[in-house]
């Protein structure tokens, strides 16, 4: 997964970073809002994937004294940080462009060249959410879309592919704007596109920040694997019950499992051990994405008690 995320994030990175400066260019020209706003998009997304690339990279560094789980969770930091660009920079820029244009409009002038560098751009965008998406739909495996975007541990494949399908969104209103302010000579309506395209980006920002927060809180792994793991402790001889069965994702591929157990009565010492050592083999030869597993034996009356419920 980790190689699927750097793929996904270079296809973005270079698209984006091909086609900023030509928007720039473009609205240098023709003056247009919704050009500038485009071309602003494209620098957060560049931006974006910067960062993203960075988060790999932080977070792919080994446990230490001070971080003994290490720092996988660095991943969903940075891509919280990365709606906060969306929304701050981009769609903050677009609106402010959006208004102003909108107050003090002024006619758009080589239309044409604004129609050539937007249909460029779809094709760069284009092909980056082909890989995106495509890889997006390796992953999601039996799901719906959305409830694989809820349940996905890997926010740089889906923030990628919300990246780029507002990206696409934008580029259809840049050219509604730019086509309509120059056919109806309204130029106000240049001034209006960038207005959307910055509630676009805002509306994309929100999203993104809202599968980042609870990343950032702790979310727990998957109910396949939660599933898989009752089923090896269920096969386990001597355990008589589970009390508690707590996972949680310490990153895209780094899930901590923390079991209590009540064995069964008479057991030896060296009985339990044995079986304690043969549940975490199970359950990390099966589910490789899980890295410690920490469990503690301890009677359901016992369990029960100390967490306040009925003996």
């Amino acid at each position: 997964m980790a190689h699927a995320s750097r793929k996904v994030i270079y296809a973005a990175l270079a698209g984006n970073a091909l086609i900023a400066a030509t928007k720039f260019g473009a609205a240098a020209l023709t003056g247009s809002s919704a050009m500038l706003s485009e071309a602003l998009h494209s620098i957060v997304d560049t931006g974006n994937q910067l960062l993203l690339l960075h988060g790999l990279r932080r977070a792919a560094r080994p446990a230490d004294q001070r971080h003994p789980f290490g720092y996988g969770m660095e991943l969903y930091f940075w891509t919280f940080v990365v709606a906060i660009l969306i929304f701050a920079v981009g769609a903050g820029l677009s609106l402010y462009e959006g208004v102003v244009s909108i107050l003090d409009p002024h006619p758009i002038t080589s239309p044409y060249v604004n129609y050539a560098v937007l249909g460029i751009a779809v094709i760069f965008e284009a092909g980056a959410w082909l890989v995106a998406f495509g890889e997006f739909r390796k992953s999601k495996g039996p799901l719906s879309y959305l409830a694989a975007v809820r349940d996905s541990k890997d926010p740089t494949v889906f923030t990628v592919l919300f990246e780029d399908s507002a990206a696409l969104l934008g580029l259809v209103v840049a050219f509604l704007g730019i086509f309509l302010a120059r056919q109806l000579d309204i130029p106000e309506l240049d001034g209006v596109a960038s207005t959307l395209i910055g509630v676009i980006l805002a509306s994309t920002a929100a999203l993104l920040a809202y599968e980042s927060k609870g990343l950032l809180i702790g979310e727990s792994a998957s109910p396949v694997l939660i599933a898989g793991i009752s089923r090896i402790v269920g096969g386990e001889t001597g355990v008589v019950r589970v009390n508690e069965l707590l996972t949680m994702h310490l990153g895209p591929l780094d899930v901590l499992v923390n079991l209590s157990l009540d064995f069964a009565d008479g057991m030896s010492s060296s009985e339990v051990e044995a079986s304690i050592s043969e549940i975490e083999r199970q359950v990390k030869t099966t589910h490789p994405e899980v890295s410690r597993v920490f469990i503690e034996a301890q009677s359901w009356r016992a369990h029960a008690r100390d967490r306040g419920g009925p003996p």
